[in-house]
């Protein structure tokens, strides 16, 4: 006689019969898995679909960067300048008289830099357009029509840096050059747009502090204050062109 080992609660009777109802732990009974398809295709009105949403456009993410000829002829040594460190801080040395420099071939290259934003290339560039422009502004007017694509290409960036550092250099070329800002009128088209993507970006941080704002490195502070600048400086066509290509900017004059 073969010996059977005793039932246990779990297996016998009742318990044994609604435990075979039970679905298994590792197959989804009843579960239905759901496929992700691509928008605008047949599989798109398939029952247990998923549209995969549409990608961002990235019209605010900031572009790689890249070598620019103000890096390549600092490292070919072809400006006549060094850095020199005093007891108040660095500045520019100058090997020779500013006013006997080639504005037409150096101011632009300079300009070009504003796309840097590594020391030292930002600290020569921002430092030199101060020099150029105080000591030889008289120079400034005829080269501004060589100044509009290198300030176009560093706004296109859109590293906040680089943006911030680009606004100081185009008040700095305004405010210290006569008749500057009227000639910049005609370029409002090139520079102005990516003005009007950053320009209500602020950060909304409730009873927080942005130090950005006493540090100068708010871009939409920045913009906002050199769009009054080029409404100030740019003559009587200035506000109805910038107006053109902001909407939102208010004047600072007429009001």
């Amino acid at each position: 006689m073969v010996l059977l080992p005793p039932c246990t609660p779990d297996l016998c009777g009742k318990d044994f019969r609604n435990s075979l109802k039970k679905p298994s732990p590792n197959y989804p009974y009843g579960k239905k898995k759901v496929r992700i398809v691509p928008a605008f295709t047949i599989q798109a009105m398939q029952k247990n679909t998923k549209v995969l949403p549409p990608p961002k456009c990235g019209v605010l993410d900031p572009l790689p960067p890249r070598p620019t000829m103000f890096r390549r002829c600092y490292q070919r040594g072809e400006f006549p300048l060094s850095i020199e460190f005093t007891s108040s801080g660095k500045r520019l040395q100058w090997k020779v008289p500013i006013e006997n420099l080639d504005f037409h071939h150096y101011l632009p290259i300079f300009f070009d830099g504003l796309a840097e934003g590594n020391y030292p290339f930002n600290f020569i560039v921002e430092k030199g357009i101060h020099d150029l422009v105080t000591k030889g502004s008289y120079k400034i007017l005829p080269v501004v029509p060589q100044l509009i694509i290198p300030i176009k290409n560093a706004l296109a960036t859109k590293r906040p840096s680089v943006l911030c550092h680009a606004l100081k250099c185009i008040q700095m070329l305004v405010t210290g050059s006569d008749r500057v800002g009227e000639a910049l009128v005609p370029y409002y088209r090139q520079i102005l747009p990516i003005l009007n993507l950053f320009k209500d970006r602020n950060r909304n941080l409730g009873s927080g502090i942005d130090h950005t704002s006493t540090r100068g490195e708010n871009v939409a502070d920045l913009i906002e204050d050199t769009l009054q600048i080029l409404e100030r400086y740019g003559g009587p066509d200035a506000f109805i062109n910038i107006k053109y290509m902001i909407p939102t900017y208010e004047s600072c004059v007429q009001n």
